[in-house]
């Protein structure tokens, strides 16, 4: 339990998640720019390198080496920012029928209990150890993991850097460092946890019905119902 306030890389995440925040608070249309750019990016990322593989592969009986091994950690990246985004721009799914038959304060409350559920379940995925003052055998978690493979330095299995920067920064091996691929546990899952508390306050004053969007498609067919008459 000692380490949640000795660990750096938990400070590190608290201290830039409050940077997100202020930074989401003075320039929200910046950041919202900047996570649809990002997601835009890894999707196209995966779609780019996905294809010219298949090119390569059965046109020239060639490939890129760690192509697999690249588009499967862009992929991570994208569900695991992707969660948070989503989250903020209220496009989680869900079916809400059950929930919308209680009275408003009923209704109300159980949007604010699974709201709270999604804060804690970011929380248990960051650091469980506290769970241990419940009794509970949990240890770990995503900065614990993230901690490790940082401690250890091992590479990931094909993807490697160029030769020149291996040579410039005197690297033992030329293994892309494990740690940098899956910095986005602790970073997709920190956002997600404050988009999940924002969604709670939003959800507490009124500005948010539910956690997920569960009319869309009515939404969608709304907007275009009049798309075949033009």
């Amino acid at each position: 339990m000692g380490q949640l306030f000795t660990a750096w890389p938990v400070w590190g995440l608290i201290g830039f998640v409050l940077v997100y925040f202020a930074l989401d608070r003075l320039w929200p249309r910046f950041i919202g720019h900047l996570e649809e750019t990002i997601v835009a990016l890894l999707l196209v990322t995966i779609t780019l390198v996905s294809f010219s593989q298949v090119v390569m592969r059965y046109g020239f009986s060639s490939g890129w080496t760690g192509a697999l091994e690249f588009t499967r950690i862009m992929f991570a990246w994208l569900i695991l920012f992707g969660a948070s985004y989503a989250l903020k721009i209220n496009a989680h799914l869900g079916v809400d029928a059950f929930v919308r038959a209680f009275p408003q304060p009923i209704f109300r409350g159980l949007a604010i209990f699974g709201a709270l559920v999604c804060v804690f379940y970011g929380v248990v995925l960051l650091f469980s150890d506290w769970l241990q003052i419940f009794g509970a055998n949990a240890r770990g978690g995503a900065i614990d993991y993230w901690s490790k493979i940082y401690k250890i330095g091992i590479g990931l299995d094909e993807l490697s850097y160029p030769d020149w920067m291996a040579e410039a920064f005197g690297l033992r091996s030329n293994r892309v460092h494990r740690w940098i691929a899956y910095i986005v546990l602790p970073i997709g899952l920190g956002l997600f946890t404050y988009r999940s508390l924002q969604a709670l306050v939003q959800i507490a004053t009124g500005k948010r019905e539910l956690i997920i969007a569960s009319h869309e498609a009515e939404d969608l067919v709304a907007e275009n119902k009049d798309a075949l008459k033009e």
